[in-house]
């Protein structure tokens, strides 16, 4: 599938705000791909397709999980706000043809991230929080500020540590559920920006 195909399906699947976000993420993750010298078409098309499954009914969602994907732990399946980041790897492959594994974990884990993320995965984990089109520009200056003055990937493992600083607060407040997954990695995070 094309470019171009690409797009208008998902102008389709998607709600206006929803696209314009993707789009945001789409080219954020350029600009980062750029910074850390990652393949730029490559995070665009991640970026373009992270929320594909977004605007899914979330009982549409966790039937998909239930009949087509065995990897997702029962942990992930506590908050509904992070359903559509296995179903939107399923979709970018078996819809929008990515056989591109990189891509595909990218977008698999975009929400709650993982233990031992590639720098690429970072990249697109770090583009959904902090793009310009409909995220809060006063964060994303910040997180941007941390990226420009700490050299390489330990500028972005503080720049993630904010975001999932960020992430925890705010489910606490809304009285969440907080995957374990997530707690991981932020004190993964924790370790990494301590020993630097």
């Amino acid at each position: 599938m094309n470019m171009d195909c690409i797009e208008n399906k998902l102008k389709e699947c998607l709600s206006e705000e929803r696209y314009k976000h993707t789009l945001g993420c789409a080219h954020c993750a350029i600009e980062l791909a750029k910074k850390y010298n990652l393949d730029e078409q490559k995070a665009f098309l991640a970026g373009l397709l992270h929320d594909c499954a977004k605007c899914k009914p979330n009982d549409e969602l966790l039937k998909i999980i239930k009949e087509e994907l065995k990897d997702v732990d029962e942990s992930e399946l506590q908050n509904y706000k992070t359903l559509h980041a296995p179903v939107g790897a399923y979709f970018a492959r078996t819809i929008y043809g990515i056989e591109d594994g990189e891509i595909l974990d990218a977008i698999r884990c975009h929400t709650i991230g993982k233990v031992n993320m590639s720098l690429f995965e970072k990249i697109i984990f770090l583009a959904d929080k902090i793009e310009s089109y409909t995220r809060d520009k006063k964060y994303s200056e910040e997180i941007w500020e941390i990226l420009n003055e700490n050299n390489g990937e330990k500028g972005l493992d503080l720049a993630l540590l904010r975001c999932f600083k960020e992430t925890i607060k705010s489910l606490v407040n809304r009285e969440l559920k907080i995957c374990k997954t997530t707690i991981d990695v932020y004190n993964e995070l924790l370790d990494k920006v301590k020993n630097i």
